[in-house]
């Protein structure tokens, strides 16, 4: 089996990569939840926000089916906009009140 990333490309800043124009990709190290690495966190768009859209964090995104649920979801509108596909509610995580607690702050 082969491992595939998300479909992504350098933006015209070059600094930060897209999803076919409808994201951008940050990339770090680990998000305090290496233990479900691969992780991605799905942040609503601006209009996803005014929906009351939130961000999604999804950990051990290691299949290719999935990146693809996720591409396309993200495609459609992504958080507040459209539903994620059941099939990734497995993935679906919270992070731990500590780093909620940080991120608050």
């Amino acid at each position: 089996m082969s491992r595939r990333r998300l479909p992504y490309r350098r933006s015209r800043r070059g600094r930060r990569p897209t999803v076919g124009g409808a994201a951008t990709v940050r990339v770090t190290d680990c998000l305090d939840a290496c233990e479900r690495a691969n992780v991605i966190v799905v942040q609503s768009s601006a209009d996803g926000r005014k929906a009351d859209g939130r961000s999604v964090r999804l950990g051990l995104v290691n299949d290719p089916d999935a990146t693809t649920d996720i591409t396309t979801w993200v495609t459609d509108g992504g958080p507040g906009l459209t539903d994620p596909p059941g099939i990734l509610d497995p993935y679906t995580f919270k992070p731990s009140r500590r780093l909620r607690t940080e991120l608050h702050d």
